[in-house]
């Protein structure tokens, strides 16, 4: 079967996966309402293309926080990649590092952070942390990605509680037994997450700006409240997120939270989005909406599903070719062209 896009991906997951390890990936909280509207959102974006523009020569390189990815799409955290392909997340890393973009390796990974840096090495990474109620091991966590030469600490601040996920709880997800959450193998329970820090507030930012000389990107902002309390916190990005949906149902879709965000930060810090990206004309829309770079989690996992770092490096190539295709057709010939006139919002 010829895997022409991310849908085709998708399908071949869903076919090959075991259904539990499916259902996890694909689950949202309650309805799923917010996981299907981050994809219906998309769509209700519609394009202002501009004509007769020399787009013979396409520069589709940008920068995150000073480093330069081949193109604005990174590897969102998403937890227990041996699920989906047996390397897990050294596959992810290996396929980041060979298309130059940035992975964001979860704190819920299925290798070590030793083994994630060590598979590909040179390679953009940065680290997402959960704020654990054993302080001392998230402190050890955060220390020791920096000394691995991962270059930026994600705080994730959309799960004090983990969100309802009904699928996962009538299959009573577990991790078979021959897989662990390698970088918090003491003590864990995956369905009840009860070693998370539901006290965890702003404050802690400074905490973690205590204990690393990272920058600090904060993940799972949907408001302008929020994204202005991030910016006088000190971070140095935001990832506008709902979690894929996976938390609070009936929030806001990413890409609409997306505009109040970047209006309240005014450019003061980078701002990036993730949930529902299935098409180089989604990243596209992103970026004219503000953000600096968009993050997928789902694809990324159906391209492990596929052929372990080569298929995720297809799901990744595939995206890259429709984003520069749209870049084209819309008459931006790079990325500093791309801005809010090239889309309007559908009156349907």
């Amino acid at each position: 079967m010829a895997m022409v896009c991310l849908s085709d991906f998708e399908a071949y997951a869903k076919k090959y996966l075991p259904k539990i390890a499916w259902d996890y990936f694909a689950a949202g909280a309650d309805d799923c309402t917010t996981r299907d509207e981050n994809i219906l959102a998309y769509k209700r974006i519609r394009f202002r293309p501009r004509m007769l523009r020399d787009v013979s020569m396409m520069d589709i390189r940008t920068k995150i926080l000073g480093s330069e990815i081949s193109f604005p799409v990174g590897i969102a955290p998403t937890g227990f990649h041996q699920l989906a392909w047996p390397d897990g997340e050294k596959s992810t890393a290996r396929a980041a590092r060979a298309m130059n973009t940035c992975y964001i390796a979860s704190t819920y990974s299925t290798c070590t952070l030793e083994e994630i840096s060590a598979a590909a090495p040179g390679g953009l990474r940065w680290f997402q942390l959960y704020i654990h109620r054993n302080r001392a091991a998230s402190q050890q966590l955060v220390q020791q990605a920096e000394a691995l030469g991962f270059q930026g600490l994600v705080l994730t601040a959309d799960l004090p509680y983990t969100g309802k996920r009904r699928a996962d709880v009538r299959n009573g997800f577990r991790l078979p037994p021959h897989m662990k959450v390698k970088n918090l193998e003491q003590a864990f329970e995956v369905c009840k997450m009860s070693l998370l820090d539901p006290s965890v507030t702003w404050n802690d930012i400074y905490w973690l700006r205590s204990l690393t000389c990272l920058p600090i990107i904060i993940k799972g902002i949907l408001t302008r409240e929020d994204a202005e309390l991030a910016v006088r916190h000190g971070v140095q990005g935001i990832i506008v997120s709902n979690h894929g949906g996976r938390q609070l149902d009936e929030g806001p879709a990413a890409i609409d939270a997306l505009v109040e965000v970047v209006e309240e930060v005014r450019g003061r810090v980078e701002v990036y989005v993730d949930g529902g990206i299935r098409k180089g004309s989604d990243v596209l829309k992103a970026l004219a909406l503000g953000a600096k770079c968009v993050f997928i989690g789902r694809p990324a996992l159906w391209g492990l599903a596929y052929k372990g770092e080569e298929g995720l490096q297809d799901v990744l190539r595939i995206l890259q070719d429709e984003f520069r295709l749209s870049m084209a057709l819309a008459g931006c010939a790079s990325v500093s062209e791309v801005g809010q006139h090239l889309v309007q919002f559908s009156k349907l």
